[in-house]
């Protein structure tokens, strides 16, 4: 078996020949990047449902806009929150409740009380559901065609604009992949 080059704290960039409707345009940060698979969410599917709504107590630290993000289509019913923790570099102590996954970005264990991060906390979101790739099978998407690989920043994770991050990421890269910030939606009305 060939070694895994791990992508965690990477960004996957839907191409736009990707035909899967649960990614259509999406950017997936990539949590866990391993040779047993692969664990991410999309940071750019905000859904209608407030944060107050499911997890009242996170409400006040949730970024805008302050709704819950489909985070991929796996387990629905789970929540999974992520935080930027301000001038978070690789030497800083983690504060308790969360934990580093990349830079100044971490996971935040939603069972701790929201006091204990709050005034470490520089921004929050909050996903329902994950994607999850098996072992091997995100490495064969990639030699498909099917993502770009690209570093991620901190502000990706807490975008006001969701919408717009797709072709925000795109057209920070260099060379032809900012060009296809922009690829039409429906090329087909081209």
């Amino acid at each position: 078996m060939t070694e895994v080059s791990s992508l965690t704290g990477r960004l996957l960039v839907a191409t736009p020949a990707l035909a899967d409707p649960n990614f259509d345009r999406a950017v997936v940060l990539l949590l866990d990047h391993d040779e047993e698979g692969s664990l991410g969410v999309v940071l750019n599917r905000p859904t209608p449902v407030d944060v107050g709504d499911i997890l009242q107590g996170w409400a006040d630290l949730a970024g805008e806009p302050g709704v819950v993000f489909q985070g991929g289509p796996v387990s629905l019913d789970s929540a999974l929150g992520l935080a930027v923790i301000p001038g978070g570099t690789a030497g800083d102590r983690a504060p308790l409740g969360w934990r580093r996954v990349h830079g100044a970005i971490g996971l935040v264990d939603l069972e701790a009380p929201p006091e204990l991060l709050a005034s470490a906390l520089g921004s929050l979101r909050i996903f329902a559901g994950y994607a999850g790739w098996g072992p091997g099978q995100l490495e064969d998407e990639l030699v498909e065609g099917a993502w770009y690989v690209v570093e991620s920043e901190p502000g990706d994770v807490s975008s006001p604009a969701p919408e717009r991050l797709w072709r925000e990421v795109l057209r920070r890269q260099r060379g032809e992949l900012a060009m296809v910030a922009t690829y039409p939606d429906d090329p087909s009305l081209n």
